[in-house]
């Protein structure tokens, strides 16, 4: 990960967070500077950003919005106090509420944003500075600490582009916590495609097969809110294997961005997973992102055990040959 510390003091009243990117500081600046760009690491994992206001300038502000696996909403603003291209900004950040103000009880904070050129290439110093050492309890209290440095682990593939970040190397899987897996595969092709490759079951007959020697026999899908999917797989003559199949219940959908959902292996009494799925793209090229939240750490080791990974790259590359096509 590239934070490399999170510390808050108490005397200060500060919280500061350091990491470190290969990239350069120009790239930095660009990725905070840029909406789209920021909206893909400033919420972490399971709390996408979306900004709908960004005014670059002293006197301007930044609104968003964190979305949950079940549409929650969290919302933030900016106002920016300096500007100093490419070295870094400084803000107020504030909790705000569905009237666009400051949230009554809820602390505001002043906020800077130091980004400075290193050996093997730059370094960002992130402050937040507190009122009082109530407003620091109350904001540590909520997991700024996890969250924030959750939040810029993603920076590194925004940094790189989607390319150089992922053509190439597969689907990836990744372990967050003892029970949140980040799985990423690129895709070639647009976002559209790829969402509707996930969504209608005449696609994703033709991808979502896992190894070979499978066919799937259930394909059912209601990608609306409340409504519920279905998918069986048996072996076919060339191999053997038991027929298994996964439900589920859509909690959130956000056409073609993001799409949650519930996964429990139908017919017996395992615990179900919460599945979270964006797509980004860029240059013509789409990054799956599927974010999975276990309920416990033994869940998690027992299912990646199973050599997962293996069976979502063979899909996942027939998925890369369908959009080809």
């Amino acid at each position: 990960m590239p934070v490399t510390a999170v510390t808050t003091d108490a005397d200060a009243l500060t919280m500061t967070l350091v990491a470190d990117f290969t990239a350069p500081v120009s790239r930095l600046w660009w990725a905070f500077t840029e909406p789209r760009r920021l909206e893909r690491f400033w919420g972490p994992p399971g709390w996408p950003a979306t900004f709908t206001v960004f005014d670059l300038r002293v006197g301007g502000r930044a609104e968003y919005h964190m979305t949950s696996p079940t549409g929650d909403l969290s919302r933030g603003g900016w106002e920016f106090l300096r500007i100093d291209e490419p070295n870094g900004f400084e803000v107020v950040d504030s909790f705000l509420g569905e009237d666009g103000k400051p949230i009554e009880g809820m602390p505001s904070m002043r906020m800077t944003f130091a980004f400075e050129a290193t050996g093997q290439g730059s370094r960002m110093t992130n402050v937040t500075f507190f009122t009082s050492p109530d407003a620091l309890e109350q904001v540590v209290a909520m997991g700024a600490v996890e969250g924030s440095t959750l939040a810029m682990s993603q920076l590194d593939h925004v940094l790189e582009g989607l390319r150089a970040y992922a053509q190439g190397k597969g689907t990836r899987t990744e372990i967050l916590d003892d029970t949140h897996v980040r799985i990423t595969r690129l895709i070639e092709g647009p976002r559209e495609l790829v969402w509707q490759a996930h969504h209608e079951p005449g696609l994703l007959r033709q991808w979502l097969l896992g190894p070979e020697g499978w066919r799937m026999t259930v394909c059912e899908v209601d990608a609306n809110v409340g409504g519920r999917y279905r998918y069986a797989w048996e072996p076919d003559e060339s191999t053997s294997g038991q027929p298994f199949g996964f439900d589920g219940e859509t909690l959130f959908s956000d056409p073609p961005r993001r799409a949650v959902t519930t996964e429990h292996m139908t017919g017996t009494d395992l615990p179900s997973t919460t599945n979270d799925l964006s797509l980004f793209e860029e240059d013509g090229a789409t990054l799956i992102t599927l974010l999975i939240a276990y309920p416990d750490k033994t869940t998690r080791d027992l299912v990646l055990g199973t050599g997962m990974t293996d069976g979502m790259e063979t899909s996942y590359a027939r998925l890369d040959g369908l959009l080809a096509r």
